[in-house]
């Protein structure tokens, strides 16, 4: 079955970095569409960031500029490089993957447990 698990969480002061991974099994990662999608307690998931089996990438504007995704196909991974971190940033951050349309429609079929992020002011 597919599996993601995500790392690289963690508590961050405002104007910091991290960088979150995901790493995926059970699917022929090269051929599928991966994304980054964030929830704060109280408010709606959102799309962050999209990658696609052809590198094509998308960004949500509010983080266009500050974080970058990416993948190695070899390594089955998938990364989000968070810079210039608000508080604003903060939630549980979840990788996910499927078709582009659903992944971008916000409704992928394989969602990985989350890791928490968290920016302080």
């Amino acid at each position: 079955q597919v599996q993601l698990v995500e790392s690289g969480g963690g508590l961050v002061q405002a104007g910091g970095s991290l960088r979150l991974s995901c790493a995926a099994s059970g699917l022929t990662f090269g051929r599928y569409v991966m994304g980054w999608f964030r929830q704060a307690p109280g408010k709606e998931r959102e799309l962050v960031a999209v990658i696609s089996s052809v590198d094509s990438i998308y960004y949500a504007d509010s983080v266009k500029g500050r974080f970058s995704i990416s993948r190695d196909n070899a390594e089955n991974t998938v990364y989000l490089q968070m810079n210039s971190l608000k508080p604003e940033d903060t939630g549980i951050y979840y990788c996910a993957t499927d078709s582009y349309s659903r992944v971008r429609g916000g409704n992928p079929s394989y969602w990985g447990q989350g890791t928490q992020v968290t920016v302080s002011s």
